[in-house]
């Protein structure tokens, strides 16, 4: 069975998105670097970008539940259009400042947070059930592929060309993005709630509505936990990692770009297996193991600090992300009411990219404190305790979807 040309269609639309956002990658560090050299200023850049999803992640929920998904991921990259046009025109007249950039940044990231959450609610309605992780995988395949491959390459070297040319590479990738979406039969992503009926509840409302539905979902719910330690752990390592290769293995700067590229290559396979690991859905015992190969394996570096072992955990790492993206999405998607993906989804990210936020800034303080070493120890703790979780929240008996 074929995943079909609607879906092709959408999935060309999402991954020229992903295309622009690893272009973006690059580019704003690079663009804050150029007019500021206090570090704080270039950080506070790349937080603007993350800001918006603590911000206004669940009332992008409640939107993607209440309005027709063509229609908000049309507006949501028309939108971002708009303000990457502002500012190539700002940097092309000379008159962008870093406040300038920062918001521009803050912008485009609340564009990103209704982008995100509406796609993920269209995708049950493209194709058969029976082809859902197939179609996730491709999906996060064609993410990782344009947003850690190619994107943050090209955006790199168009901003070496000239400072405005990766922001116009990015509206041109959204442009495309937008007119494929228009292409897609209206009827087929119209809203999932009853957004356009008299008597809809309030944004907030229904943001309250999501989350309790999650609260009371036992295998959604445990599966949050065991995912947000994971990236808790994951970020702890990872944030010390670059300082790690250079004291302790003398890989340098350029060896650390040489393990981001296998790390993307981990990640891209990991994602195009994952459907075939489910096979026939045996989510309980992926996930189980992406989540250990994701949060245990980086203690081998307490026993092994060797090049070679630090490829081992990257590849692991980057892998078992690729394959608990495509199952943790397809059991989420399987298990929410579909007027509820869109809230239910975005309760998940901003829950999961808040504790990312959080691992780092904890293991850059764990290192600190303790030594380049145990941020590792504390992501191997973190993996026992998701572990345990995710087991004691899908034990056998949970249902079909977790077996």
């Amino acid at each position: 069975m074929r995943l079909g040309g609607r879906f092709w269609r959408f999935w060309t639309a999402t991954t020229l998105v992903n295309l622009g956002d690893g272009i973006r990658v690059a580019a704003f560090p690079l663009l804050a670097a150029s007019l500021t050299d206090d570090a704080f200023a270039v950080a506070a850049v790349g937080a603007a970008t993350a800001l918006p999803w603590l911000l206004t992640g669940l009332a992008a929920g409640s939107l993607a539940d209440r309005r027709s998904a063509r229609t908000l991921l049309a507006a949501a990259d028309l939108g971002r259009i708009v303000v990457l046009l502002g500012l190539v025109t700002a940097l092309l007249t000379g008159t962008a400042t870093l406040p300038v950039v920062a918001g521009a940044a803050f912008a485009l990231g609340v564009a990103e947070t209704v982008r995100d959450t509406a796609a993920q609610t269209v995708v049950p309605r493209l194709v058969p059930s029976e082809l859902l992780e197939r179609a996730n995988g491709r999906l996060v395949a064609g993410e990782v592929a344009g947003n850690e491959f190619v994107g943050p390459l090209i955006g790199a070297s168009l901003f070496a060309a000239g400072v405005a040319l990766p922001f116009a590479a990015n509206s041109a990738t959204l442009a495309i993005a937008v007119l494929l979406m228009l292409s897609l039969p209206a009827s087929l992503l119209s809203a999932t709630a009853r957004g356009g009926e008299a008597g809809a509840p309030a944004v907030a409302d229904g943001v309250r509505a999501g989350l309790g539905w999650l609260a009371r979902q036992r295998v959604l719910r445990g599966l949050l936990g065991a995912v947000a330690l994971v990236m808790l752990a994951d970020a702890a390592w990872f944030a010390v990692f670059v300082l790690y290769l250079d004291a302790r293995l003398d890989a340098g700067a350029l060896g650390f770009g040489v393990f981001l590229a296998i790390g993307a290559a981990g990640g891209l396979t990991g994602a195009l297996v994952a459907d075939r690991l489910i096979g026939r859905r045996r989510h309980r015992a992926v996930l189980l193991g992406s989540i250990a190969a994701i949060a245990v394996t980086p203690a081998l570096l307490l026993v092994a600090p060797t090049i070679w072992a630090a490829v081992v955990v990257v590849v692991a790492t980057s892998g078992g992300f690729g394959v608990l993206n495509v199952a943790a999405v397809s059991v989420r998607q399987r298990l929410t009411p579909p007027g509820l993906l869109g809230r239910v989804t975005a309760a998940w990210r901003t829950v999961v990219f808040g504790a990312g936020a959080v691992g780092a800034l904890g293991g850059g303080a764990v290192a600190s404190w303790q030594g380049l070493q145990a941020p590792f120890v504390l992501s191997a703790v973190l993996g026992v305790v998701a572990v345990a979780l995710w087991g004691r929240s899908a034990r056998p008996g949970s249902g079909p979807l977790v077996a």
